[in-house]
């Protein structure tokens, strides 16, 4: 398997699923809500200085801030 928060700036995949790390997984759900759902693009756009935490990600016209543990929880495909 392939994770979001593996990729480097400028890197892009399709979303394959989001998992769930615990039973009814908060983070996994308000992925979800935000767009982070199976078909998606995203891109790395910028990662921090320090670790590369945290993570801005583009998908679709938004861009989203996300730390490297909520990153895991994506998985990805690469893009056709």
């Amino acid at each position: 398997m392939w994770y979001l928060n593996t990729l480097s700036k400028g890197d892009h995949a399709i979303i394959d699923r989001v998992e769930e790390l615990t039973l009814a997984d908060p983070i996994s759900a308000r992925l979800g809500e935000l767009g982070f759902v199976p078909g998606e693009r995203v891109e790395i756009v910028a990662t921090g200085p320090i670790g590369a935490d945290p993570i801005a990600v583009s998908l679709g016209t938004s861009r989203f801030a996300l730390r490297k543990g909520e990153a895991a929880r994506i998985v990805l495909r690469r893009p056709v």
